[in-house]
């Protein structure tokens, strides 16, 4: 990423500490006490029968530590962790320690301030401006959070990102593939203005269980099919050698002339979201509420039969005055309309690359033009985190217990098992 000048970043003035705030900080102190309190009374009733041959415990209180504060997402928070004196010894003749599982002995933040560091940084705030930034967000007094702070944790997190890109995939399995190439806004190296400027190429997958996981996050051009083979065969390479059965993403892709290369077996959906935005671009504004109105009968019909009916009718109203939106949608015919051979459980999360598109598209939209090239590496971390940071909160697959089925081989008719249809 860049150090450089920035477009001016306003942050409004702090004001004085209301109430409410006041009252969420004392109770969030107070539970956070009595949490490492109840933590250190269970580890010291845990060993309560170890006694020396003075028939003296070996694990009891002594006192606290320093007083120190954490910051939170409600400002800082002073907490006071009781000391342990545990006096047994290890295999390796080491004195044992008690370390909090609540409160690590080096912990001075939260882990949603650590989130919030690189979605700053992503967002063009350079370093220096970090402790402006923290202090408008948190509060006048943001302790060990300066620029120097700031530079340290991104090493920490490209060596995390170095390590996961590193990762073994033995063993592990996608039934479904989402793919897309995301910009930020910022330049990676080349023509900033081009179309074929380098992004983010990101891969999410559905394992067996139903949960979404992040696969891969690579720089790379967005329709170049040499990008994608080349992460599609470093994920095979580190052990995912079964194909997902469906992989989902937008046509413009150089995804799928990889796919067929690498994961030949995998069958294709085309993203509903983008082809709509492609199909409308093609048409006059007065005419895009109806047109979109037109998709919207095909990909939510009940069935496949219906979907055909409804496309032929949308190429059969366009056609003749706006042929390149009927191009358009008519050379994806088929894969756009995959999905009825999967369970109508997971139609929602299988016609568009929404999984992707809604992790970033906050970030996306509020990242700002920055003069210079950004750093790669500084821009794969930064994502890296952001999207490990969102993958939390994920939801599973609706039907999740249909992908053993999927799995399998089992075939769906309009969403239904053909023994059930």
């Amino acid at each position: 990423m860049h150090e450089g000048t920035m477009e001016a970043v306003s942050f409004p003035e702090v004001s004085a500490e209301d109430a409410l705030t006041g009252i969420l900080r004392a109770g969030a102190t107070r539970l956070l006490g009595q949490a490492i309190e109840a933590e250190v009374e269970a580890y010291i009733a845990g060993h309560a029968e170890l006694r020396d041959a003075q028939g003296c415990r070996l694990v009891v209180r002594n006192g606290h530590k320093d007083e120190r504060e954490i910051q939170t997402g409600l400002g800082p928070v002073k907490v006071r962790q009781p000391r342990v004196d545990d006096r047994r010894i290890d295999a390796n003749g080491q004195r044992m320690r008690f370390s909090s599982a609540i409160l690590p002995p080096y912990l001075r933040r939260t882990k949603s301030i650590e989130e919030l560091i690189p979605w700053l940084y992503l967002k063009g705030i350079s370093t220096g401006d970090f402790s402006e930034a923290l202090m408008a967000l948190l509060g006048p007094e943001a302790p060990g959070l300066s620029a120097s702070t700031v530079v340290r944790l991104k090493q920490v997190w490209e060596r995390e990102y170095a390590d996961w890109s590193k990762r073994s995939l033995a063993g592990k399995r996608y039934v479904y593939f989402w793919a897309d190439g995301v910009h930020f806004n910022i330049r990676l190296g080349g023509d900033g203005e081009s179309e074929n400027r380098q992004c983010i190429l990101v891969v999410m997958g559905a394992t067996p269980e139903g949960k979404k996981e992040l696969i891969a996050v690579q720089d790379g051009y967005r329709e170049s099919a040499q990008s994608w083979k080349e992460l599609l065969l470093d994920l095979k390479a580190r052990g995912l050698t079964e194909p997902p059965k469906l992989a989902t993403g937008d046509g413009a892709l150089g995804f799928w002339a990889a796919l067929r290369r690498v994961f030949d077996e995998t069958r294709e959906q085309r993203c509903w979201v983008h082809k709509t935005a492609n199909v409308l671009d093609k048409l006059p504004k007065g005419k895009q509420a109806k047109a979109k109105s037109g998709l919207h009968d095909i990909w939510m019909a009940e069935t496949r039969a219906d979907a055909e009916k409804a496309f032929d009718l949308f190429v059969a109203t366009y056609e003749a005055k706006y042929p390149k939106a009927v191009e358009c949608l008519v050379k994806d015919r088929e894969p756009l309309l995959t999905f009825y051979d999967f369970p109508a459980e997971h139609w929602i999360h299988l016609r568009t690359t929404n999984p992707i598109e809604s992790t970033f598209a906050t970030v996306r939209l509020r990242t700002v033009r920055t003069k210079g090239c950004g750093s790669r590496m500084a821009t794969l971390t930064m994502v890296f985190k952001l999207a490990q940071s969102a993958e939390r909160h994920w939801r599973a697959l609706n039907g999740s217990a249909l992908l053993a089925d999927v799995i399998r081989g089992v075939q769906f008719i309009d969403g239904l098992r053909k023994d059930a249809a």
